[in-house]
């Protein structure tokens, strides 16, 4: 049930009479206010309540025509009405079909002279009302064609008229054309501000596209003039550094050469991220990404940065794992976070890295990254921390359907520890 008030100011009658109705939608159907949307039905009740006995009374007292006639009369042309609100179209078929028949009725009525013919005063009134019912509901188009309708009714009847009666013809063809221009002038209006409205609305849409693809342009210039433009030059200067040093020893050779070779691995990465933020997202989807089986590789470059680490990851958790690429990538991903976090944090801490599968019922890989304390300073960054890295290993493990546990221990370590499930949809069945 709608609610008695809405977040936005009360709308007056005028404005809720500029409120175009849908189609299959009662009239004042989008008004905010339930008197609203109920006073078309309590003003077709009253003016059928009124009219019929009115019409009846007058068909039978002034115009003679006999006690069945009027009453058979006066329910075909009041109680149509009835279907104004929701279908006036249909009530105007019948009202107007009932109104031709009843003046044909009228012709042979014992006191026809003297009286209004072939409309009599309650059918103009309440054809006025279901004219005005048309014109908040119907397009030009409708009305145009009602009320030329009505015009050759008219005309036709004028054909054969009565003696000594007043011709209501063109009197109701002008009025139920003023009804039908000031109400289709009010939809008009009010069709006028919905289609502002959503152009508004799809504009502001547009702007903050424009706004979001504009942002992501101006990020992805901004890593590459900044961080690809230092890691190139860090690649270059490691593999030159053989050249420029001859007399260097192989120990040292290895290690520019792991350091280029790291390098070149991030300028891969950022050139993916690029890819995303630049729009080509395609691509950048389709371009390799890391998974478990280089987690060996992430193990043995942290090794040469200076960082004890242990590994111990079985055959069968990288094969499980590759077989869900999102729960591959993010196993990685978590083990790659930990271990930046220990070369930050607890620098000379000797790490623990396992990963294994366990293909009992929850067939999950587990992934455990421990550390011990820091044997040297943290590391200083240039700036504070952002405390991403956490948030992160969460957002992934919550994407795959796993959980994750990372904490502090007794010795001064810290440990983290994450189950991604193989079947995350039969996971969350469950």
């Amino acid at each position: 049930m709608r609610s008695e008030e809405t977040s936005g100011p009360p709308l007056g009658l005028t404005a809720v009479l500029r409120t175009p109705a849908r189609a299959a939608e009662p009239l004042f159907a989008q008004a905010p206010k339930r008197w609203q949307r109920r006073l078309p039905y309590a003003v077709v009740a009253v003016a059928v309540l009124t009219l019929l006995p009115v019409t009846i009374t007058v068909l039978t007292n002034d115009y003679k025509a006999g006690g069945g006639w009027a009453g058979a009369l006066g329910v075909a042309q009041t109680v149509p009405l009835l279907l104004a609100v929701t279908r006036p179209l249909a009530a105007w078929a019948l009202v107007l079909t009932a109104d031709t028949v009843g003046a044909l009725v009228l012709v042979h009525a014992d006191r026809i002279a003297g009286q209004t013919w072939p409309w009599t005063p309650m059918v103009i009134v309440g054809y006025l009302l279901l004219m005005a019912c048309l014109g908040l509901r119907e397009s030009i188009r409708t009305l145009i064609g009602v009320w030329l309708a009505t015009g050759a009714v008219g005309v036709l009847l004028d054909l054969l008229p009565p003696d000594g009666v007043t011709n209501t013809h063109a009197l109701l063809f002008v009025l139920a054309g003023v009804m039908l221009v000031v109400t289709g002038a009010l939809r008009g209006v009010g069709d006028a501000q919905r289609r502002v409205a959503e152009q508004e609305s799809i504009s502001e849409a547009e702007r903050a596209g424009r706004t979001l693809l504009e942002e992501r342009a101006r990020i992805a210039r901004e890593l590459h003039d900044v961080v690809a433009h230092h890691m190139s030059v860090i690649t270059v200067q490691a593999d030159s550094a053989p050249y420029r040093l001859p007399d260097m020893s192989e120990e040292v050779r290895q290690e520019f050469t792991a350091i280029a070779a790291s390098a070149r691995e991030s300028l891969g990465e950022m050139r993916r991220l690029l890819l995303v933020l630049r729009g080509d997202g395609v691509d950048g989807e389709r371009a390799p990404q890391p998974g478990l089986a280089r987690v060996q590789q992430l193990v043995e470059a942290t090794v040469r940065a200076g960082l004890p680490v242990e590994l111990s990851m079985t055959a069968q958790a990288a094969l499980a794992a590759e077989a869900v690429p999102a729960v591959d990538l993010s196993a990685y991903r978590i083990v790659q976070e930990a271990l930046a976090n220990v070369v930050r944090h607890a620098p000379g801490a000797t790490t623990r890295v396992s990963v294994r599968h366990d293909a009992g019922a929850a067939d999950e890989v587990l992934v455990l990254v421990v550390n011990g304390r820091a044997r040297s300073a943290p590391v200083r960054l240039e700036g504070p921390g952002t405390g991403h890295g956490l948030i992160g290993m969460r957002e992934r493990v919550r994407l795959t359907g796993g959980t994750l546990d990372t904490g502090p221990l007794p010795d001064g370590g810290f440990r983290v520890a994450a189950r991604l499930p193989l079947h995350p949809a039969a996971e969350d069945a469950s």
